[in-house]
């Protein structure tokens, strides 16, 4: 098993640094370029740039929680999530019969998608 792990491009988890404005402040965000690219994916489909996703991620988890102590971490743990959530819809949709969509990494989706959440019920 960590064969294929420690055969992992090491470009996958270099960091880099980014800058992003939320609400008119600059702030310097710390991510894995596979963080990075999960977070524009998750952006793509929410049909916003990765730096809007960001801040909304930004506003949700400051209404939620109150305050953002470790927001780089909290956004690899958010790319986690999702890449978990998907990984359980495509089992689902696999059990259901449902055909893999020539153009989708898993399946083609029964119905829309919800929406990308912070603090989705799902986990």
């Amino acid at each position: 098993m960590c064969e294929y792990f420690v055969k992992a491009d090491p470009i996958q988890y270099e960091q880099r640094t980014r800058t992003i404005r939320i609400h008119g402040v600059l702030t310097s965000i710390r991510l894995e370029n596979m963080a990075w690219d999960i977070l524009a994916e998750m952006a793509e489909a929410e049909a916003c740039t990765t730096n809007a996703l960001i801040v909304r991620f930004h506003d949700e988890i400051l209404a939620h929680r109150g305050e953002v102590p470790n927001f780089a971490s909290f956004l690899r743990v958010t790319c986690m999530r999702f890449l978990r959530r998907e990984l359980i819809d495509a089992e689902r949709l696999a059990g259901a019969g449902v055909v893999p969509h020539p153009n989708a990494g898993a399946a083609a989706p029964v119905s829309p998608r919800p929406k990308v959440v912070a603090m989705g019920a799902r986990s």
